[in-house]
């Protein structure tokens, strides 16, 4: 074994055992994330790590396919950000169970509500 392969053996042995300890800690994270959008956050950083792991895999092992593999992770986990940031945001817009929704103070002022003007579909051609 060469010396550039001792380098790139000691190197990628440490980026695997740095990329699992975060891993841990981004599990964790995620289990004891106080809000949803925490845990949001660490499934994205969650898909994030396994890209490297799995980057760094292929480094170590010379398959390419492996590089393709984390690509497609990656714009799945693009894919389920936005949708869990969509969720996030309906969620957030809809009043939860027991919560006391008041009605805003220039409601009765004008004939309509701020949100009665918001819930209005827009048509096609409609101004």
């Amino acid at each position: 074994m060469t010396l550039p392969d001792q380098i790139l053996s000691t190197a990628t042995g440490f980026a695997l055992v740095f990329l699992s300890v975060a891993l841990l800690v981004t599990v964790w994270r995620i289990i004891r994330g106080p809000t949803l959008p925490d845990r949001v956050l660490g499934l994205d950083m969650l898909v994030a790590i396994a890209i490297g792991l799995i980057a760094v895999v292929a480094i170590r092992t010379g398959f390419n396919l492996y590089i393709d593999i984390a690509i497609a992770l990656g714009l799945v986990g693009f894919l389920a950000t936005i949708a869990f940031a969509r969720f996030v945001l309906a969620r957030g817009l809809s009043p939860e169970k027991g919560s006391l929704v008041q009605a805003a103070p220039d409601a009765g002022k004008g004939g309509r509500s701020p949100r009665a003007k918001s819930n209005r579909r827009k048509r096609k051609g409609a101004r």
